[in-house]
C-alpha cells in the first residue's frame, strides 16, 4: 500500500511516520508533501491508496485540497490529521469526503483504530 502524508511541518511527516510504524503500519510506501498543492501533484503522480493530511497549510490547505481531488473524480481515501477537530470542521471534512479527522497529539492506539475501520485491516 501506498500512503501520502501532506504536512506543512516535516517534523510533523516524521511524527506521521512514525506512528504509523508504531501502529503496525510497516512495509507500506511512504510519500511526502509539504502543502496542499504539491498533495495534489503527489496523487496525480504516486497514485496512493490513502491521503493522511494536515488541515492549515501554506499555498493549498487540507480541505480545498481534498475538494480539488474529488472535483476531479479522484476518490483515494482521505484522511485529516490536524490540531484542530472542532465539530465544524469534523463535520466540513466528512462533507467533502474524509474518511476521519484525527486530532494532535495522537497515539499508535487511536491510528490503529481509525486506519483499521477505514482499511478494512
Amino acid at each position: 500500500m501506498k500512503i501520502l502524508i501532506v504536512d506543512d511541518s516535516r517534523v510533523m511527516r516524521q511524527i506521521v511516520t512514525r506512528t504509523l510504524r508504531q501502529a503496525g503500519f510497516t512495509g507500506h510506501e511512504l510519500v511526502e508533501a509539504d502543502n496542499g498543492r504539491a498533495g495534489l501533484e503527489a496523487v496525480i503522480e504516486h497514485s496512493p491508496n490513502l491521503v493522511l493530511s494536515d488541515w492549515n497549510m501554506p499555498e493549498m490547505n487540507g480541505i480545498d485540497m481534498l475538494e480539488a481531488l474529488r472535483s476531479r473524480g479522484q476518490s483515494v481515501p482521505f484522511c485529516f490529521v490536524t490540531s484542530e477537530g472542532s465539530p465544524e470542521m469534523v463535520t466540513k471534512a466528512e462533507a467533502a469526503g474524509a474518511m476521519f479527522v484525527i486530532t494532535k497529539p495522537f497515539t499508535p492506539e487511536s491510528f490503529r483504530e481509525k486506519l483499521e475501520a477505514v482499511l478494512g485491516s
